[in-house]
């Protein structure tokens, strides 16, 4: 066997290690680039004011987003206008991951509430992750002589517009609830829009209004001291929350009706950021102490992909675009 000469040996190692290199090198590359996200604090805007569901959803993910990657998560509300003003403040930001966006059901209402928006949700967000679902109970007076939603139905049908339902504002998704329970029901009431749930509870509890509608973090003080009964809630199934409460659906009234609220990126956030808080979300969520706290709101903690995100909206827009058209609502 011909000998090889230390100087060929030395060539066809150098060229081997030349071929290798950029097939070595590239995990480490994608590693590093992974690791950069996120690089400095982040902002979650929050179209709604501290304290309520949605701030609070989104200060305990914060929370948990921060711990898990390594940079500060922080929470900026900005409220009021349908969430015009937060939404503009996030899609004007660069697309880097630093802006998100905590969206809800009501941007897919915002989209034929209002004339005009100055945003087109499905083009110009990028979806992240859901991150919990909540229903809405429809109540009574705890005094009131309905003790199911047939007794109430029944009442209504025999006494056409004798019976009132309070909400919170005209267009928010409890009010659309009221519109889509009469339609179904096939009666007649009359739905009273108040300025927020104080004043729903106050109208309630003072018989100005007989049925009420809002969610159950906003209505838990008044069930937990016995003021007010649910007879039915709006979601699918049962929620966790209140089980012994029956669904409109189990009343034989082909109504559901889940909120929800979201992360959302602007349009144009790279991929790889998406999938790092995507998975970081699915971990967070899935942690038994944040489902018992966001169950404690009345939240049932539920992530997803981007893909079952972005249907979601889209098929919610189309959903509330029906039920406004139906109602008649004058356009804001």
């Amino acid at each position: 066997m011909p000998m090889i000469s230390r100087r060929r040996i030395l060539r066809l190692a150098a060229l081997t290690a030349s071929l290798a290199l950029p097939g070595a090198l590239q995990p480490v590359r994608s590693a590093a680039a992974q690791s950069l996200y996120p690089s400095r604090p982040v902002r979650i805007v929050v179209p709604f004011a501290a304290g309520g569901v949605a701030d609070i959803t989104a200060r305990l993910v914060a929370e948990k987003l921060g711990a898990k990657l390594g940079s500060r998560f922080y929470i900026e509300n900005q409220p009021g206008a349908g969430g015009i003003a937060a939404a503009r403040t996030v899609i004007s930001s660069q697309p880097d991951g630093s802006t998100l966006a905590l969206l809800s059901n009501g941007t897919a209402i915002s989209v034929s509430l209002f004339k005009t928006l100055p945003f087109d949700p499905v083009k110009d967000f990028t979806p992240i992750s859901s991150l919990g679902v909540f229903d809405f109970l429809f109540v009574v007076r705890a005094d009131a002589p309905f003790k199911t939603m047939e007794d109430f139905v029944k009442a209504a049908k025999q006494s056409p517009g004798r019976y009132n339902i309070g909400t919170i504002n005209l267009g928010s998704t409890q009010n659309l609830a009221a519109g889509m329970f009469k339609t179904a029901a096939g009666i007649d009431a009359v739905t009273i829009p108040h300025r927020g749930t104080p004043e729903v509870l106050v109208s309630l509890l003072q018989g100005n209004v007989d049925l009420a509608i809002d969610s159950y973090s906003a209505l838990k003080g008044s069930l937990v001291d016995r003021k007010i009964r649910a007879l039915a809630a709006s979601g699918p199934l049962r929620s966790k929350i209140t089980p012994d409460v029956p669904t409109l659906r189990e009343n034989g009234l082909e109504v559901s009706i889940e909120s929800w609220n979201a992360l959302f990126a602007p349009a144009g956030t790279p991929p790889a950021v998406i999938s790092t808080l995507n998975g970081a979300l699915q971990e967070i969520l899935a942690d038994p102490a944040l489902k018992k706290q966001l169950l404690d709101l009345g939240v049932d903690a539920r992530g997803s992909t981007p893909d079952q995100l972005a249907v979601r909206l889209k098929s919610d827009i189309d959903k509330w675009k029906a039920v406004i058209d139906a109602s008649g609502i004058e356009k804001q």
